[in-house]
């Protein structure tokens, strides 16, 4: 590990089109067009994310691995799952 997040991450809305994110004084939408492996999430499932670094979000329950900067800019990070949304 690079070293430990000054700040956590907190779900703090839900839509039927995205979630929000807050990290430290940060809020950041997290459209399920562009992350469709949350779509069918619970929201427990997506309140059980954790922030191992500054840049790093984890959920455990949906084994998914996350750069805040993908959030952030999408269209830098062209990668796009190939899950059923």
């Amino acid at each position: 590990m690079h070293g430990t997040a000054t700040s956590g991450a907190e779900v703090t809305n839900v839509s039927t089109h995205c979630f929000w994110l807050l990290l430290g004084d940060e809020e950041l939408a997290v459209p399920f067009a562009d992350f469709p492996w949350f779509k069918k999430a619970t929201i427990e499932q997506l309140s059980e994310v954790q922030r191992p670094t500054e840049d790093h979000l984890y959920w455990p329950q949906l084994d998914v691995d996350l750069s805040v900067e993908s959030i952030r800019k999408p269209e830098s990070f062209p990668l796009v799952s190939r899950s059923a949304a």
